[in-house]
């Protein structure tokens, strides 16, 4: 079946977080896409809307089976049933794990530059936030993993509990199995528990594919929660749907008791029914998506190295979020960032939020149709030469 991405989507109006932005503007920040999910999802949905009952529902088996299937055949690794927990999001997850398997003032480490909302998970649970920067190689413009700080960091007796990005959003990076399971093995060491959040691990470029933490050796796999979803890859981030999945019994314990406290258990018609579509009609739609974002990325690097080579496009295996340095333009993009939003209308991601290393970076999600990455590409050269013109001597 061929599927039409290059179709443009108007979503003003529709109460859309992401749109919600001045007519002239164009937003390319929060992660998520300006395509419609597939169109087997939606003939679900529609299926299930026209029944016109929607009371409390509950987690069929039809869903534990989509989630078993999807990440056996396309990830190789089965997971159990029992280790499987519906919850709303990967988000109220995390929040969640911390609330119980820390304690306050406790330490959970974090691998920077890393998404956002890993701070507020642990910050506003009145958690302290430790940070083990990745190394970036600006000739090679990819990142590593810093072990002998990573190692110092987690044994820290204060740090119960790491958060790992797999793959990393924003910088892109598929962690291989060496590496998780150096990771699992420091981590097992020093009795913190790695909460590996995987929302984005359908995302890889074609041919490309993710390693789940907890499929790597029995060591990761007893001391790891992981967080999935396909609200990333299928972008139905509005219908809150996702899992975690704990192979061990203790941590399981904790985590479910944790999630129903908490009420991000709470599983929708809805929820259920576009996951279990996704997972079960949606692969042709998956790898034609995967296609399509892959050719976006090879638009805005032919792009920059014409038109701005000034920004270097850091190396991105998975994701539709790329991260763009501008350190030869700044050390720190905050004011850029606002520059070429009122200057141009183009809205993208300071990266600063990321983590202090992050500072002279800006992310911007490239999962839209071709007419509008050119936009935005167009207005990011605009916004980068006007700046240059005013600020850069």
């Amino acid at each position: 079946m061929n599927y039409d991405f290059d179709a443009v989507c108007d979503r003003r109006n529709t109460a859309s977080l992401k749109w919600n932005v001045a007519e002239n503007e164009l937003p390319m920040w929060v992660a998520d896409m300006d395509f419609r999910t597939a169109p087997e999802v939606i003939a679900e949905l529609q299926n299930r809307l026209s029944h016109g009952v929607f009371g409390y529902s509950e987690v069929t088996d039809e869903w534990y089976d989509a989630i078993i299937n999807w990440w056996n055949k396309r990830h190789g690794i089965r997971l159990e049933k029992d280790g499987l927990i519906f919850c709303t999001g990967v988000v109220p997850a995390l929040s969640s794990i911390v609330r119980k398997l820390t304690t306050p003032a406790e330490k959970a480490l974090i691998q920077t530059p890393v998404y956002n909302i890993f701070f507020n998970s642990i910050v506003n649970n009145g958690r302290n936030v430790l940070e083990s920067p990745l190394v970036y190689d600006r000739d090679k413009r990819e990142y590593s993993i810093d072990f002998t700080d990573l190692e110092e960091k987690l044994s820290d007796p204060q740090t119960t509990l790491m958060i790992l990005c797999n793959p990393h959003n924003p910088v892109g990076k598929i962690w291989d199995k060496e590496t998780l399971a150096r990771i699992g093995s420091l981590a097992a060491k020093h009795n913190v528990v790695v909460v590996s959040d995987e929302i984005h691990c359908d995302i890889t470029d074609p041919g490309k594919g993710y390693v789940p933490f907890a499929s790597v050796n029995e060591e990761c796999e007893k001391n790891s929660i992981t967080c999935i979803a396909p609200t990333k890859a299928f972008n139905l981030a509005g219908l809150q749907t996702a899992a975690v999945y704990v192979p061990d019994k203790f941590l399981r314990h904790k985590v479910w008791r944790g999630l129903n406290t908490d009420e991000a258990a709470e599983p929708n018609a809805f929820a259920i029914t576009a996951a279990v579509a996704a997972f079960t009609k949606g692969e042709d739609w998956l790898n034609a998506l995967r296609g399509y974002l892959y050719s976006n990325k090879a638009t805005v690097s032919e792009f920059l190295l014409k038109n701005l080579p000034q920004i270097r496009l850091v190396n991105s295996e998975a994701t539709y979020l790329l991260w763009l340095d501008c350190g030869d333009i700044c050390e720190d993009t905050t004011e850029l960032q606002k520059f070429i939003r009122q200057k141009t209308g183009l809205y993208l991601s300071e990266g600063a939020q990321y983590g202090r290393t992050g500072a002279a970076f800006l992310r911007m999600n490239i999962a839209c149709p071709k007419e509008t990455l050119v936009d935005g590409l167009e207005r990011l050269c605009k916004g980068i030469t006007q700046y240059e013109q005013m600020f850069v001597k």
